[in-house]
């Protein structure tokens, strides 16, 4: 029986991802940021480039958990609207990294007092005491996905010989 329920709660869980992905992709028309001069999904490297610093493509590739192409092509997105610059990386002067502009550092600031200000209405009405186990349970839940998507990524046996 506890297995059932345990695959019920699965399938609960899934349609509710499913749920939140739609409703994401609709919340972000709601940010009231502005045009940035730049697709959303390029903005979103401005966290790590305002949080991190500057960084090469290939490590903020990583960070974001994407190909390195796309990071390439978001990051030449940024540069061109002036919200980021290249630099010459102090480890390796032949390589570049990316980083984040006066400009581009008010964009993420923007972001995320919109973001903030989205959420703060959404969960306006829950107790601060939900919120923080809603927030601790939601953090152990993307911890294990990431795992899982670390375990999977690994090279089996073969390709490394």
């Amino acid at each position: 029986m506890v297995e059932r329920d345990a695959e019920d709660g699965v399938s609960r869980l899934a349609g509710e991802i499913v749920r939140f992905a739609r409703v994401g992709a609709r919340a972000k028309s709601m940010l009231n940021v502005g045009d940035f001069g730049a697709e959303f999904s390029a903005l979103m490297l401005l966290f790590p480039l305002c949080h991190q610093g500057p960084l090469r493509v290939t490590d903020l590739a990583e960070v974001k958990q994407a190909d390195p192409s796309t990071i390439s092509r978001q990051a030449a997105q940024l540069v061109k609207a002036g919200l980021a610059r290249r630099e010459a990386d102090p480890a390796d002067g032949r390589a570049s990294r990316l980083a984040a502009t006066e400009a581009g550092q008010e964009a993420c600031h923007r972001m995320h007092e919109a973001r903030h200000a989205l959420l703060s209405e959404a969960l306006s009405a829950w107790p601060a005491e939900r919120v923080r186990t809603f927030t601790d349970l939601f953090e152990e839940f993307n911890s294990s996905v990431e795992a899982l998507m670390r375990r999977d990524s690994a090279p089996t046996p073969r390709e490394n010989a």
